[in-house]
């Protein structure tokens, strides 16, 4: 589990195979006219192996990298890797989309929730100007519902399959409601399921919306003050449980909520990549008959 090498190549392997229908003959997704030492494959094996080993310190990565140097000696400078990982988010996203397609296949029922992804100490917000190279990304205050405080930060929405796999997401400012991400969930791939989400997503124009235009039926639980008030169904709020524990997963083991970033697009590369380390360890499960969400284990 924690030698870098036998980790990059099982992850090397899985983004070979999955996106050999949009590289090159070389493992770049693009044609450069003088080839890199490390193909763009390799730079997302790398930058997905790291997220998968819970090492959200690249100062500390590359030092162990550097340390085990005769494993890569194609090793490309470290601003070099970082221009390139960031230049290569929106390909964290297809990879994921391949592997959920496969991992998703025939569910029909699936989740929306969000959760805090703060920046800084809500202390030091008037002061911090980290992440504020531009309003329309700039970070700002919202609430948490779950621990009842305000944060600085952003707002990370998620939509996951029953069984706990992904299948979109989105970054928002932190002030926005999660209803509004509904939005943009029709123009998703989802379509003919059942969603379920908390209290936060309940609006009867946004369930009819949804329902006429993708023929997605959301289900949310009742206020007592609502009329022809029922209790939410068991079930769906056992289903729930399983995107509650996906957001401590991406808590715990990989530190989501740490900020290291300068840039909105560092934010955007950091969670794409957790992202799809998340899913991908989940593949490496389905593949070897493991309980799919038993990620701790992927790897050994």
């Amino acid at each position: 589990m924690h030698n870098i090498k036998t980790n990059f190549d099982k992850f090397l392997q899985i983004i070979t195979n999955e996106v050999k229908d949009i590289i090159f003959n070389d493992g770049n997704f693009k044609f450069y006219p003088r080839k890199p030492k490390m193909s763009d494959c390799e730079i997302l094996a790398l930058s997905l192996c790291a997220e998968a080993m819970s090492i959200d310190s690249e100062n500390y990565f590359w030092g162990k990298i550097k340390s085990q140097s005769f494993d890569f000696p194609n090793l490309i400078d470290r601003s070099n890797y970082n221009r390139r990982r960031r230049n290569l988010v929106s390909y964290h996203n297809i990879l994921t989309q391949k592997l959920a397609s496969i991992l998703n296949e025939g569910e029909n029922v699936f989740i929306v929730d969000s959760m805090p992804l703060p920046v800084c100490n809500i202390a030091r917000a008037g002061r911090s100007d980290v992440l504020r190279e531009d309003f329309e990304t700039s970070p700002d205050k919202g609430y948490s519902a779950i621990t009842k405080t305000y944060f600085y930060g952003y707002k990370l929405h998620l939509i996951t399959s029953y069984k706990g796999v992904y299948n979109s997401i989105d970054i928002t400012k932190a002030s926005v409601h999660d209803i509004h991400y509904l939005d943009d969930v029709k123009h998703s791939n989802l379509n003919n399921c059942t969603l379920l989400g908390d209290k936060g997503y309940i609006s009867s124009e946004h369930k009819t919306d949804l329902f006429h235009t993708s023929n997605v039926q959301l289900e949310t639980p009742k206020r007592k003050n609502q009329a022809n008030y029922s209790k939410f169904p068991y079930v769906f709020f056992k289903s729930r449980k399983r995107i509650e524990t996906q957001f401590s997963q991406l808590t715990d083991q990989f530190l989501i909520k740490r900020n290291y970033a300068k840039t909105f697009l560092g934010v955007c590369t950091r969670v794409w990549g957790k992202i799809a380390a998340f899913t991908i360890l989940q593949f490496i499960n389905h593949s070897n008959a493991k309980p799919l969400n038993n990620i701790k284990y992927a790897l050994l």
